[in-house]
């Protein structure tokens, strides 16, 4: 049975494999880089949004299915794997500043990126993370058996990495973000582009 803690702890309730988590209103883990356009909306640099996490050392395969009611502009039932509060990495669920339902990954180096990934036409869809060593992997999957790559990318870790589930709410209400059938393997994939 894994341990599970807190940054920013929220409302929990876990049930038959379902776990909601409340996203408070204006929450969101995201280090902006200062530019901001005369149009739009650049999200602001908050690091308060709900992370329910557990410690993992070594390579690993974390996937879950995650969904939301999506009311405001990135709400996001979310995962991610953290270093610390500088080296971080996330994949959301997301309704983006383009009014689509999407996948989408931000890795942060002290400062954070941000990439749209496919528009997924359901509110549900499933997320996984993959780790070799240094290297993750993001990838998606509307059934839950046939992932697909959203991310490949590099964080400077240590052997022992914090994982779990993130919900974020950065312009709006908040609500809540379902997961469900979570499941974490300590295991090393063969491709982990192809996340096997």
């Amino acid at each position: 049975m894994l341990n599970f803690s807190w940054i920013n702890e929220s409302v929990i309730s876990e049930e038959d494999g379902r776990i909601e988590i409340v996203a408070p209103k204006e929450t969101d883990f995201f280090c902006n880089n200062g530019a901001i356009g005369e149009e739009g909306i650049t999200p602001e640099s908050l690091c308060n949004a709900p992370f329910y996490y557990t410690e993992v050392a070594g390579d690993f395969v974390m996937s879950v299915k995650v969904s939301h009611d999506f009311k405001d502009t990135y709400d996001s039932a979310s995962i991610m794997v953290m270093k610390d509060m500088a080296y971080w990495a996330k994949a959301c669920f997301e309704l983006t500043d383009f009014d689509t339902h999407a996948v989408v990954s931000v890795v942060t180096k002290e400062e954070s990126d941000d990439a749209n990934g496919c528009n997924i036409d359901d509110n549900t869809v499933w997320l996984q993370i993959c780790r070799v060593g240094n290297s993750f992997a993001f990838h998606y999957s509307t059934d839950g058996e046939n992932f697909y790559m959203m991310r490949f990318f590099n964080l400077p870790v240590d052997e022992v990495v914090k994982v779990g589930l993130l919900a974020q709410a950065p312009l709006g209400s908040g609500g809540k973000r379902i997961y469900e059938n979570l499941t974490i393997e300590r295991k090393t994939v063969k491709n982990i582009r192809m996340g096997k």
